[in-house]
């Protein structure tokens, strides 16, 4: 049931793969700062090296074109680019991006930039970051600096990568840079800031692109699926999905980060739970967070299990012992790629990408210098053909970016999670295919060719 163009790729971001974290006029962005306080990165891992993506870019590039792939979705770091994060231009950092669209175009590969993936440049922070209403324009001057280098060559953008996750873990509970635990009302101006900050970039984006363009936004959060197909079990998990979360975890949800983008409102059940801690929020506000976008990226991993209890309300379904989990901890749960993106499209009609779902598997060279995981095999063929039943029943999906082409820098826990196609050996920097990556690839063969 796929569609002849659809986009099979893989998504990376800047910090986890490319390394030359001081190389050619960068600056430094909050995750350099973060990573060398002590306590904070697994065993004291750094992005430093990472992938040295920076210098192997060509070579990973020909790893993609071997792999079949037709998109690939990756992330600009904002501080290489502009070091101060505003102002004076780094055209080195340009040139390095520059060279891998050119590489992605000429081997056939889609380039889908992400704008930001989390590193927030450091200069910027110390002026207040996400606390400070200037944070707007300096994303759209940022924005605008993109599109007026990059459109030409480069037609599809996303704007904030799980918004979520850097407020949530970045201010909220301290576990991401910059390991703050903020007041609650000052997470939600944050928020707020960060979604004008997307409606000023989209804005930014159009306004200096060379060419036709289509801009998107890729947030995140935890599915809800139905226990059985009864009807009130359906109803059960779409309000679930959509439901707000205690104020302790509040920023874990979806609606209140894709209803303003989307519907131009929040949702009225998040204004009445957390009135106390709101920000003045004005039609301004949302007539520039609502800036029409052309596609919705959603990432997806995991899911929770719903069915409507005895007092009409959702309620989840405990996780039996033993429950299927990733090496990460996280419950293998392939309904969610079903019901996530049907329940999305239902309530916000925009086309889908899905722009990140992968897991981590205690990956290791064998004996025969192989790396067999089977585990992350299984877990694709489960999760693809969940989606693939999505677009049968009419979700329309677009693409999908498999999280990731390469082993990398998972944040604070640095190098322990392994949740690449290509195993990448640290110490030499080789690149091992696992066996998931040649399913992969015949994958797409297949898929490309019905």
């Amino acid at each position: 049931m796929f569609q002849k163009n659809f986009i099979w790729g893989t998504a990376t971001s800047a910090y986890q793969i490319e390394g030359a974290t001081q190389e050619d006029g960068k600056g430094k962005h909050i995750w350099d700062v973060f990573t060398k306080e002590e306590g904070r990165i697994y065993e004291g891992h750094t992005g430093e090296i990472a992938c040295d993506h920076y210098h192997r870019f060509r070579d990973d590039v020909k790893i993609m074109k071997e792999l079949g792939l037709n998109g690939y979705r990756f992330s600009i770091d904002w501080s290489r680019v502009l070091p101060m994060g505003t102002g004076k231009v780094n055209e080195r950092g340009i040139l390095f991006y520059s060279e891998l669209v050119d590489e992605l175009l000429k081997s056939g590969i889609e380039p889908y930039i992400t704008l930001y993936h989390w590193e927030l440049p450091y200069e910027l922070y110390k002026m207040g970051g996400f606390m400070n209403k200037d944070i707007v324009e300096w994303f759209g001057e940022y924005a605008g600096l993109i599109s007026e280098r990059f459109s030409d060559r480069v037609t599809h953008f996303f704007t904030l990568n799980e918004p979520q996750c850097f407020i949530g873990l970045g201010y909220l509970n301290g576990e991401h840079a910059p390991g703050l635990k903020a007041p609650i009302q000052d997470t939600f101006l944050m928020a707020h800031n960060a979604l004008k900050a997307h409606g000023r970039a989209v804005q930014m984006l159009r306004q200096k692109a060379k060419q036709q363009i289509w801009v998107g936004y890729a947030p995140t959060g935890a599915m809800s699926y139905p226990k059985t197909k009864k009807p009130e079990d359906i109803e059960a998990a779409r309000q679930h999905l959509f439901s707000m979360q205690e104020i302790s975890n509040w920023t874990w949800n979806v609606a209140w980060w894709s209803d303003p983008v989307l519907l131009g409102h929040y949702p009225e059940e998040g204004l009445k739970l957390y009135e106390r801690y709101l920000p003045k929020i004005t039609d301004e506000d949302m007539k520039l967070i609502s800036q029409p976008i052309d596609m919705y990226g959603q990432n997806i991993y995991n899911g929770k299990c719903i069915y409507m209890g005895k007092n009409g309300k959702p309620e989840e379904v405990k996780r039996y012992e033993g429950f299927p989990t990733t090496a990460a901890g996280w419950p293998v749960t392939p309904e969610c790629l079903y019901w996530g993106p049907r329940f999305l499209q239902e309530r916000y009609h925009m086309p889908i990408y899905i722009t990140e779902n992968g897991v981590s598997c205690r990956d290791v060279i064998s004996l025969d210098k192989k790396v067999h995981d089977f585990d992350r095999i299984n877990f694709l063929q489960r999760y693809l053909k969940e989606m693939e039943r999505a677009i049968s029943d009419g979700v329309d999906i677009r693409g999908y970016f498999q999280w990731s082409l390469l082993d990398n820098f998972e944040w604070n826990q640095g190098y322990s999670q392994r949740f690449g196609l290509i195993y990448v050996d640290y110490e030499s920097q080789n690149r091992i295919w696992k066996d998931s990556a040649y399913w992969y690839q015949n994958l797409i063969k297949k898929r490309c060719c019905d």
